[in-house]
């Protein structure tokens, strides 16, 4: 079950690989993400000196009274990792026309999980052609329903 999810990613990337990371988050940032509260509009992971971070999410406090004044819900949040998974997101983040997109925020037992992909951004025509085979596969599907 998903928390939060970013829809566009499958319009606007073509995915070559998915990958699983851990969070590494403040409390109210656990409960607002639990309570189906943040975005991942725009965000992308980065590598930077053997760690990976989620850049551009945002997740706003769980109750904003109660919330340090220092408090930024657009931080940089660190991605739990192996060096080896570390060390591939960094070469595909340098490879040309690649990118790092984070897709959902989801629970596995207690902790709070980053399905993120390796993905290349798709052309216009490409998501032309989406859009086409989307409206498509509607109206075969409302043919057979009225069937």
């Amino acid at each position: 079950m998903s928390l939060v999810r970013n829809d566009r990613v499958g319009f606007d990337y073509s995915i070559v690989e998915e990958m699983e990371a851990g969070l590494d988050l403040l409390g109210i940032e656990v409960k607002s993400l639990r309570a189906k509260r943040g975005s991942l509009k725009g965000a992308r992971v980065i590598a930077r000196g053997g760690e990976a971070y989620l850049v551009g999410a945002t997740i706003p406090p769980w109750q904003a009274s109660n919330t340090p004044k220092s408090y930024d819900p657009e931080r940089p949040r660190r991605l739990l990792l192996s060096q080896k998974e570390i060390a591939h997101v960094a070469s595909a983040e340098g490879e040309k026309g690649l990118t790092i997109v984070p897709i959902s925020v989801y629970n596995k037992g207690r902790n709070l999980k980053l399905q993120i992909a390796i993905a290349r951004g798709k052309k216009k025509i490409d998501k032309r052609q989406s859009i086409r085979a989307r409206e498509e596969k509607r109206r075969i599907e409302r043919s057979l329903k009225n069937k």
